[in-house]
């Protein structure tokens, strides 16, 4: 397994895991909670989830406060262009963001600590996104961010990507009230 932690944004966490291929296929371990730990993944996931998207499908940027969660993110199929945008109001990196491709070839995955809004697009034809939560849904703590807030400048490799009507109409970071945001 090779990991890297973000040099900007600290928390964030790139993991490549070991993967075994032969003639039948491949086979790897998609989360192994010592060696997570090791890596410096102190959360306890309590919820998965599937998302399946199309080619310009572009989800996010979504998270949760105050019941906040830490997220795992891998693709078992297809690939997307991955973002973690730092949104604790009191951090030296606030309103910065970094980026990942991750792809059901590399089977690279991304953790994402709380206090940071997670979205993706999708760049092959369709994707399967797995993410591992540490806590559970809790629709009264939902908030997100504008995916083309101009303050942020996220380089996104899509124009015109497609929306929910909730994600379209998301506000920018900084027309969201301090107290919806992490400290």
């Amino acid at each position: 397994m090779k990991v890297w932690q973000d040099k900007e944004l600290g928390g964030v966490i790139i993991i490549e895991p070991d993967k075994f291929e032969d003639h039948r296929g491949h086979f790897l371990e998609v989360y192994q909670y010592e060696r997570y730990r090791e890596a410096g993944i102190e959360a306890t996931f309590l919820q998965d989830n599937l998302s399946f998207s199309r080619k310009g499908v572009l989800r996010g940027l979504h998270y949760q406060y105050p019941h906040q969660q830490a997220k795992l993110v891998f693709v078992a199929e297809g690939e997307i262009f991955d973002v973690a945008v730092d949104i604790r109001r009191n951090s030296p990196t606030f309103g910065k963001w970094t980026s990942v491709i991750l792809s059901g070839k590399s089977m690279r995955q991304i953790f994402i600590p709380e206090g940071f809004a997670h979205g993706f697009c999708v760049l092959s034809d369709t994707a399967t996104v797995i993410y591992k939560c540490s806590a559970y849904y809790a629709p009264g703590s939902e908030g997100g961010v504008l995916w083309s807030d101009p303050d942020l400048g996220i380089e996104w490799p899509i124009d015109a990507p497609i929306l929910s009507e909730k994600d379209a109409g998301l506000p920018r970071l900084k027309d969201i009230l301090p107290e919806r945001l992490p400290q």
